[in-house]
This record gives C-alpha cells, sequence and structure tokens, in this order.
C-alpha cells in the first residue's frame, strides 16, 4: 500500500511539474499547425479545449498532460503482468516519467503522445481481455494511419501463435493504413541511419535506449517473444530500415519502444537478482547511472531557459521553436498592436493562438524601416529574438 502510494504521489509530482512549464512555452509551428490546418483527430482533440476552456496556454497543452496521465496509470497496469513486486514497479514507472521523450509527448502538442496512450490502452486491454482488444483497431485506423507498425506487429503475432484471422485482419488494416498515411519508400540511400539512432538516443537517454535494444536482441535469440517484444522491434526494425532511404519521423516510431520498458524491467531485476550479492554491483552502477543521467536530462528540460546565456545564437536551443510568440504578441498587445503581416509564415501562424490576425497596416521585420520600433525578447535578461515594428502609411 506505501509503494502504491509513491507511485501515486510520482505522477501527482510530475504534473505540477508539467503545468508550472506551460507559463515558459509559446505554441510552436507544428503545434499551430495541428490547431489551425488540420483535420484528424488530433486536431478535434485539442479544438474542443481550446474552443471550451479560456484560450490560453493551459487549455492547448492540458489535453496532451491528460493523456500523459492515462498512460502512466495504463503503463502501470501492464507491468502488473509482468513485474511481481511493487518497488520494482515504482522504479519503472520513475524512469518512464524521466525519459526525455515523454516529458516532451506530455507538453507538445504531437501525435506521439496519443500515440503513447492508446497503444498501452491497446496492449492493456490485450492483456487482461484478449482477442476482445482487437476491436479497437479499426477504430485506430481512423484515429491514426502511422499505427501501421502495430498492424504489422499483429500480423506477425497471428502467424506466430498461428491464429492466421488474427493475421488476415491485421493485413487488411495495414494495407488500409498504408493507403491513408501515403508512407512513400524509394529515392538512394542518404545514411540517416545514424541520425535515427542518435534521435532514439536523445528520447530514451543513451543508456536506457542501449539496454532496450539489448532487451530486444536477447529475447529474440532466448525466443522470449510475445505482443509487447513484437510491437517495440518491428516498430524499431522498420524506422532503421527506411532510415538507410530517407530521412524518418523517428517520433511516429518511439511510442511503439515504450512498451519494452516492462520487458527491460523484467530482464533487468531478475538478471540482478539472480546473482549474488557481491556480484550486483556493476549493475547497481549501470541502473544509478541511467538514474542521473535521467534526472539531469529532466532538469535540462525544466530549466531550459537559462541555456540561453551560454549560446551565441539563440536559434540552436533546442526549445527555441516553442519560445518567443508569447512574449512577442505580449509586446504588440501592449502597444495596442491586433494585426500585423510577417514574412516569416511560421511567426505569423503562431501569433494567431495570442490574438494577433494578419493585416497589411503593420509589419514586423528583422531589419529597422522608417518609424519602426524595435521590440526585444530576453529570457533571463538575455536578448534571444529582436524585431522591429512599422506603421505602412499608405
Amino acid at each position: 500500500m506505501r509503494i502504491k502510494l509513491l507511485i501515486f504521489l510520482l505522477i501527482v509530482l510530475h504534473t505540477v511539474l508539467l503545468l508550472a512549464q506551460i507559463s515558459g512555452l509559446s505554441i510552436g509551428y507544428n503545434e499551430a499547425t495541428i490547431l489551425y490546418t488540420d483535420t484528424d483527430f488530433l486536431h478535434h482533440y485539442i479544438q474542443f479545449f481550446v474552443n471550451n476552456f479560456p484560450y490560453n496556454d493551459l487549455a492547448l497543452r492540458f489535453p496532451m498532460i491528460a493523456l500523459h496521465v492515462i498512460s502512466f496509470f495504463l503503463l502501470y497496469g501492464i507491468s502488473r503482468f509482468y513485474l511481481t513486486r511493487e518497488t520494482d514497479r515504482l522504479w519503472l514507472m520513475l524512469v518512464y516519467v524521466l525519459l526525455p521523450g515523454i516529458t516532451s509527448a506530455a507538453l507538445v502538442v504531437d501525435p506521439a503522445g496519443l500515440k503513447i496512450a492508446l497503444t498501452f490502452l491497446f496492449v492493456y486491454l490485450f492483456l487482461r481481455f484478449g482477442t476482445y482488444a482487437y476491436a479497437l483497431l479499426p477504430l485506430y485506423v481512423w484515429i491514426d494511419a502511422s499505427f501501421l507498425p502495430l498492424f504489422l506487429a499483429i500480423i506477425f503475432y497471428g502467424v506466430m501463435i498461428k491464429k492466421y484471422p488474427i493475421a488476415l485482419f491485421a493485413t487488411a488494416l495495414s494495407i488500409i493504413a498504408s493507403i491513408r498515411s501515403g508512407i512513400h519508400i524509394g529515392g538512394t540511400p542518404h545514411g540517416h541511419f545514424l541520425d535515427a539512432l542518435g534521435i532514439y538516443a536523445a528520447i530514451f537517454s543513451p543508456i536506457v535506449f542501449l539496454y532496450l535494444f539489448y532487451v530486444m536482441y536477447r529475447r529474440f535469440i532466448t525466443n522470449e517473444r510475445d505482443l509487447l517484444w513484437l510491437i517495440g522491434t518491428v516498430a524499431f526494425g522498420m524506422s532503421l530500415l527506411l532510415s538507410f532511404r530517407q530521412r524518418v519521423e523517428i517520433q511516429s516510431f518511439a511510442p511503439f519502444l515504450m512498451l519494452i520498458l516492462p520487458l527491460a524491467a523484467q530482464t533487468f531485476f531478475h538478471t540482478y537478482r539472480i546473482r549474488l550479492r557481491e556480484f550486483r554491483k556493476r549493475y547497481q552502477y549501470l541502473f544509478y547511472t541511467a538514474l542521473a543521467i535521467l534526472v539531469i536530462n529532466t532538469l535540462a528540460v525544466f530549466f531550459n531557459q537559462y541555456f540561453y546565456r551560454f549560446l551565441k545564437n539563440p536559434t540552436h536551443h533546442f526549445s527555441y521553436p516553442m519560445h518567443v510568440v508569447k512574449e512577442l504578441a505580449g509586446q504588440l498587445h501592449e502597444k495596442n498592436i491586433t494585426c500585423v503581416h510577417t514574412e516569416d509564415e511560421k511567426i505569423q501562424l503562431r501569433l494567431r493562438f495570442y490574438g494577433i490576425e494578419k493585416c497589411n497596416t503593420i509589419v514586423l521585420s528583422q531589419s529597422p524601416m522608417k518609424q519602426s520600433n524595435k521590440v526585444t525578447i530576453s529570457y533571463n535578461k538575455t536578448p534571444i529574438y529582436i524585431t522591429y515594428v512599422s506603421k505602412v502609411h499608405n
């Protein structure tokens, strides 16, 4: 009971920290595209909150945080089928919330957070109720066609357990998903393989990613293959194969690899406990080193604005695409400006969320014009964005 309380307090604390981060983020261009131009399920999901709650950043990001909390409890439910000790589940959930990719998926309006929640939901229902979970899959095709790796994994699973109707059902869904997603495979080799591995390492942190890869390989050679292993391995293999010929959006595949986490925890704790105490040191060093790196990564995300003072070019900051615009809109409103024109289409679309529409009477430019006002955006007394506001006289 005490461990369950700690797990509950863990997600409460992490949620509070995520909510505290909202004030330091502006809407990104990809988020604005989802909000204003897309027509998929995520667009309608976010629009519901934005249209029915106060039009601010909390309404924008709360839906993703809610999905994160749901995913947390679903993963905990999945872990109960693999980990017998509550303490092991606590460590797993701690690692999960500290993953850089999870923090990003919980804050940024992106299909990754939705995909994690829906994948965990399917797997939990599968482990709990068996084949009844397959009823969800047609809905997934409609929600997001990029669930193709999940469908392919189910094909292999159906063949592996010799339940061919399941494989045929998943094949039909795979064909529909392929048509809807419009996946293009072609071109000449461009060498994005190492880039893909680097992104995976950034999402999971290097040590955790290497251990996940080790678990996938180990379970393959020991014939410990189940549906979770297949989903994670198929998604990982598919992304690497595609990366040989084209740039791959790893964020579309990484959510499926999250399912390897319970398998990795099961393997780690089993390997740790079968050894005598004097031979457990290296496993302890490995775990605590990985945990320390995760904590450092999390702190870097939560206190990212302080890094601007160490960069000569602010645009090199990893969070720069999620900064500036809210503060810029605030300064424009202080000048009683509610519409502007700028050549930067990304800035133009992002400003729309903060009540700055498009017009031709006021111009935002990177160079000064006649009777222009300089606007400087600074974080922690470090200037990171400078623009000029000018009225156009017809």
